[in-house]
C-alpha cells in the first residue's frame, strides 16, 4: 500500500515553504527600512490574517474538491477552463520562481561563509549583478539532488523535509534568545520603540508581499491526495504554519533591528549575519547559516512538490503535453518534476536580480488564484459565516492586487517587474492558442 503523509510531514512541507531564503535577508533589505520592527510585525500579522482569511475557502475547497492542482482544479471543476487555465498559469509562476530563487540563494550562503570561493568563472553581469560558472554549478547541483528526492518519491521527500523544518524552527529561536540576551538594547529602544510612529505606507508595503510571503500554505491542497485526514485538520496545520511563518518572519527582523538602525542595515550585503556575528561570534554565525541553508533547502523542496502536483493536474485537465501526468512506480509526476527541475536550472543563468523582478509578480500570480478560490467557497459555502469569511477573502485579494499593479500604490511593482508581468501574459495568451486549443481538439478526436 501507499504509504500517507502523516500531520507532522504535511506541517514540515507548509512550514518549510513559506520559511525561505526572503525571512533571512528581508529584515535588512526591505523590513527595517520600510516599517521599522513594530510595523513591519503589524503588517505581516495582518497578512498573516488575511492568509487565515483565505484559508476558510481553503477549507471549502478540500470540502468539495479532493484533486491535485489545488486552487487550479478547483477553478477549472467551477468556472470552467478559461478561468482554471489563467489560475494555473500565474500559480505555475508563483511556484516556478521560488525554486530558482532559493536554489541561487544556496551559493550566497556560501559566500557568506567561504568568502568568494565560487565566484570563479565570470561569464557576463545583468542588471548589474556577475553570473559565476562556480555559482550556477553550485544551484544546479542543489536543484539536481532535491528533484532526485522527490522522483523517489513523497514520503522519501517528507522525511528529509522534517529534519530541515525542525533544524530550521529550533536554531531561529536559540539565535534570537541568545542575540536577546547578549546585546546591548538601548539603540534597539531608542531606534524603534521610543520614537515609534504608525505608518500606514510602510506598513501596506509589508502587507502586500504577503501572497509572496505565505505562499507555501496552499501545498495543502496540491497535496491532498497523500493524507488520510480530513479538511478540517488539514486547515488547522495551515493555520498553524502560517501563525508560526509570521512570528519567524518577524522574530529575524526583530533579531536584525537589536543591531542595526535602519540606516545601517540597508548598507550592509547580509545585515542579519553581520549583527549575529558581531555579537554572538562565529558560533552563533554558524548557527544562523545552517538555519538559513534549512530554510534554502525545505523552500526548494516543498515547491517541487508543488510545482509538481500542478504541473500534472494541468497535463491531466489537457492543457500541457500529457507526458506531464505520467505517474513513476513511487507515485510521483516525474516528466513534472524533470520540467521544475529544467526551469531551475536555466534560471541561474539570468542571474539573481532578474530572478526576483519576476519573484516580485509571484504575489500578484497567488493572489489571483487566492480570489479564485474564495469567490467559489462563496458559492459553496452552507453557513453564513463561510460565505462571509469567502466575500472578505475577496476584498483581500483584490486589494493585493491593487496594491501590486496600482503605479500610485506604495507597495506598486517596479518597472522591471511589470514589464515581466506582461511578458508573461502574452506569453499565457500565445500559449493558450497554439498549444492548450490544439490540445482541447486532439482530445476531443480521441474521445469520438
Amino acid at each position: 500500500m501507499k504509504s500517507k503523509l502523516n500531520k507532522i510531514d504535511v506541517f514540515s512541507i507548509v512550514l518549510g515553504s513559506i520559511i525561505g531564503w526572503g525571512s533571512f535577508m528581508l529584515p535588512g533589505t526591505k523590513f527595517l527600512k520600510e516599517a521599522g520592527v513594530i510595523n513591519t510585525t503589524i503588517g505581516l500579522t495582518l497578512g498573516a490574517l488575511f492568509i487565515i482569511t483565505i484559508q476558510s475557502s481553503y477549507y471549502v475547497m478540500l470540502e468539495n474538491h479532493n484533486d491535485e492542482g489545488g486552487e487550479f482544479s478547483f477553478a477549472y471543476k467551477h468556472c470552467g477552463r478559461n478561468h482554471g487555465f489563467v489560475v494555473g498559469w500565474f500559480l505555475l509562476l508563483a511556484y516556478l520562481t521560488i525554486i530558482p530563487l532559493n536554489g541561487t540563494a544556496f551559493p550566497l550562503v556560501i559566500r557568506k561563509i567561504f568568502g568568494d570561493v565560487l565566484q570563479f568563472g565570470y561569464l557576463y553581469s545583468i542588471a548589474g549583478y556577475e553570473v559565476y560558472i562556480g555559482e550556477v554549478i553550485i544551484s544546479s547541483l542543489i536543484v539536481l539532488l532535491f528533484a532526485y528526492v522527490n522522483i523517489k518519491g513523497i514520503k522519501e521527500s517528507a522525511k528529509v523535509q522534517n529534519v530541515i523544518a525542525l533544524t530550521l524552527v529550533l536554531l531561529v529561536f536559540i539565535v534570537f534568545i541568545a542575540m536577546f540576551l547578549k546585546v546591548d538594547r538601548t539603540s534597539f529602544y531608542n531606534n524603534y520603540i521610543y520614537n515609534y510612529k504608525f505608518d500606514l505606507g510602510g506598513m501596506l508595503k509589508i502587507f502586500a508581499i504577503t501572497p509572496f510571503a505565505f505562499v507555501g500554505f496552499d501545498n495543502v491542497p496540491q497535496i491532498c491526495k497523500e493524507f488520510d485526514f480530513g479538511a478540517k485538520k488539514a486547515s488547522l496545520i495551515a493555520v498553524a504554519s502560517v501563525a508560526i511563518g509570521s512570528l519567524i518572519y518577524s522574530i529575524l527582523n526583530m533579531t536584525t533591528g537589536l543591531v542595526y538602525s535602519p540606516q545601517e542595515a540597508v548598507k550592509l550585503d547580509w545585515a542579519l549575519g553581520s549583527g549575529v556575528l558581531s555579537i554572538l561570534g562565529r558560533f552563533g554565525f554558524l548557527l544562523l547559516v545552517i538555519a538559513l541553508s534549512a530554510a534554502v533547502t525545505s523552500g526548494i523542496n516543498g515547491f517541487m512538490i508543488s510545482t509538481s502536483k500542478l504541473m500534472g493536474s494541468i497535463s491531466n485537465h489537457h492543457m500541457v503535453p500529457k507526458k506531464y501526468a505520467y505517474i513513476n512506480e513511487n507515485g510521483v509526476f516525474k516528466n513534472a518534476i524533470l520540467f521544475a527541475t529544467g526551469i531551475s536550472l536555466i534560471a541561474p543563468w539570468f542571474g539573481r536580480e532578474v530572478i526576483l523582478w519576476i519573484v516580485d509578480m509571484s504575489s500578484l500570480g497567488a493572489a489571483i488564484a487566492y480570489f479564485y478560490v474564495c469567490f467559489i467557497a462563496f458559492r459553496l459555502g452552507k453557513t453564513m459565516f463561510r460565505k462571509v469569511m469567502s466575500i472578505l477573502g475577496v476584498v483581500a485579494s483584490l486589494l493585493t492586487v491593487a496594491l501590486l499593479i496600482v503605479p500610485s500604490s506604495p507597495a506598486a511593482l517596479g518597472r522591471e517587474s511589470r514589464i515581466a508581468l506582461v511578458l508573461w501574459i502574452i506569453l499565457g495568451i500565445v500559449f493558450y492558442i497554439k498549444v492548450v486549443s490544439s490540445l482541447k481538439v486532439q482530445t476531443s478526436k480521441d474521445n469520438v
